[in-house]
């Protein structure tokens, strides 16, 4: 069975103006007082108005949840004594004319005299999923063949519709936020480990990157664990849906594993196909029909490839049942834009903080 873990990251906002606020550290240190919190599993990020939480390693989804669900109350309840909110948002809905200030860490503050613009605009969340490969080679055989699927899951996990109190037109604004980097999008298709390193000295060495975390691929080779983490993802609503995206992920690796030692080819993708099959995704999320040369339905196609894999791990009812829902109730960003069309800033505020 293959592990999984998975990370969130939040926004800390006024409750009355939903502004973003820098208390990350405040909040933290108000965590660090619940007894089913450790230091390990709540950490600050690039700006002072961002903080994320990260489960153990977990061996089944409904400990996954567990984890999640833990976390975010306890976060949530943080913050609240620290004066703000814990918001579940991919982007800050209203973003201030004041820049959030960045956390002090030497990493983060390099990168803002690199480039103060895109850091000052850094305000958007992402879930991260990681799941276990046994080594690095079987870990880029698995790049290699998750990486066509990468748009659905873009468009699925859609919640970032909004930007400096404007709807973007876009069901993920972080996607496009995050795309402005050198190093991020869809990872290309790598021959092997020794290709893949290369790549990544190349980057460094041509100062595309300041280190191996500035590799904002939507699916790379975590270097602190051994995992591939997919993390194209925004942070969702609620926890059980996190919970069906680490579903996915886990059957989409375990499935690029058996392709993999049974000799199957790799699915070719034409890069610029899958670059414009990623912004379809962000822009449209799941309102349109994905692009994909070899699909027509692309959600319907991605649980025919992983439904082996969902059976095999006993996640198939879980995770099926969580899909029907999402098809039905619309992605996250589409909840975002109903909650302010009907109920204004107070009903938008509700909903990216009703479960945490």
């Amino acid at each position: 069975m293959i592990t999984v873990g998975v990370e969130e990251e939040y926004l800390l906002l006024d409750p009355v103006t939903m502004l973003p606020v820098p208390l990350v550290e405040q909040v933290r240190a108000a965590a660090g007082l619940e007894p089913i919190t450790n230091e390990h599993e709540v950490q600050s990020e690039l700006l002072q108005a961002q903080v994320e939480v990260a489960t153990p390693i977990c061996t089944d989804l409904e400990e996954v949840g567990g984890h999640l669900l833990r976390l975010r109350h306890a976060v949530g309840a943080a913050a609240r004594r620290s004066g703000c909110c814990l918001a579940a948002s991919g982007t800050a809905p209203f973003k201030g004319s004041v820049p959030v200030p960045v956390t002090p860490k030497a990493r983060y503050l390099f990168m803002r005299t690199q480039a103060p613009q895109l850091v000052d605009e850094q305000l958007i969340n992402g879930m991260h999923v990681h799941a276990a490969v046994p080594d690095q080679e079987t870990g880029i055989g698995v790049l290699n063949r998750v990486r066509p699927w990468l748009p659905a899951l873009v468009a699925m996990g859609a919640n970032s519709p909004l930007w400096n109190g404007q709807d973007t037109g876009f069901a993920s604004w972080r996607t496009v936020v995050f795309g402005r980097w050198p190093v991020s999008g869809p990872p290309p298709q790598f021959a092997d480990l020794a290709d893949y390193e290369h790549r990544v000295q190349a980057l460094l060495t041509a100062e595309a990157m300041a280190d191996t975390g500035q590799l904002y691929w939507q699916a790379r080779l975590s270097e602190r664990y051994p995992t591939i983490e997919i993390r194209c993802m925004d942070v969702q609503l609620q926890a059980d849906e996190a919970v069906m995206f680490a579903g996915i992920v886990r059957a989409l690796v375990t499935t690029a594993i058996r392709e993999a030692k049974s000799g199957t080819p790799v699915p070719s993708r034409a890069p610029e196909l899958l670059h414009a099959a990623n912004w379809h995704a962000a822009r449209h999320g799941l309102n349109n029909a994905l692009i994909d040369p070899h699909a027509g339905d692309v959600v319907c196609a991605l649980m025919g490839h992983i439904t082996p894999a969902l059976e095999e791990s006993g996640d198939a009812r879980e995770v099926t049942s969580l899909v029907h829902r999402l098809l039905q109730v619309g992605a996250c960003a589409d909840r975002q834009r109903r909650a302010l069309a009907e109920g204004g800033p107070k009903a938008l505020m509700e909903l990216i903080t009703q479960e945490v």
